[in-house]
């Protein structure tokens, strides 16, 4: 295979003259990007990351970062289990490609609960889980939601929660506890169980 130029694509018959080349045009550019290679600002923590372009975000937070907290359940879409928040929005990180996601901020339960979030004490106080496979997920929806609502009824609570599906049925107990972290947020005093 013949030497090519990262910068300009020039093809070459010898190396010599392709460092020659490097040298003369482009010797003052800083070296270009690979392809594939992407930033990620993960619980406050960055990485850099080189991906094929078929991987997962998903794949990238569980198999490649270790945060296991990001759940695999249906791996279509439909069961919210892989939520997390990507630049202030949720996302389903079974269906986001992460050659999509350079240069995007990432929460996940981890950072979440890292950070002590309110809705991590209303969750167990609440009983919001009984296997818990799909508790990230929802506390990850619930965080979005409290991040852009501050204050949100127990209908669009509902809503906002109605994309995370639970085998358990622990449907109930979710607007309770995130109604009582919006009040902690807020400085009020929580509900009641």
């Amino acid at each position: 295979m013949p030497p090519i130029c990262p910068y300009c694509s020039t093809t070459f018959d010898a190396v010599d003259k392709l460092k020659t080349h490097i040298i003369a045009e482009h010797g003052a550019e800083p070296l270009p990007r690979p392809e594939g290679l992407i930033d990620l600002m993960v619980n406050g923590e960055r990485y850099e990351l080189q991906v094929e372009p078929n991987v997962t975000l998903y794949t990238v937070i569980h198999d490649r970062l270790g945060l296991t907290g990001v759940k695999m359940f249906c791996d279509r879409g439909a069961c919210g289990s892989c939520t997390v928040i990507m630049n202030g929005r949720p996302v389903l990180s079974c269906m986001t490609l992460a050659i999509e996601c350079d240069s995007a901020t990432i929460e996940t339960a981890e950072g979440i609960a890292a950070a002590k979030h309110p809705l991590i004490e209303t969750y167990v106080k609440h009983h919001c889980m009984q296997c818990g496979y799909c508790t990230p997920g929802f506390v990850v929806t619930a965080k979005a939601l409290l991040d852009r609502n501050p204050n949100p009824t127990e209908e669009e609570i509902r809503e906002a929660l109605s994309g995370n599906l639970c085998r358990c049925g622990t449907y109930p107990q979710h607007p309770k506890a995130v109604a009582e972290a919006a009040k902690l947020l807020q400085g009020g005093e929580g509900g009641t169980r």
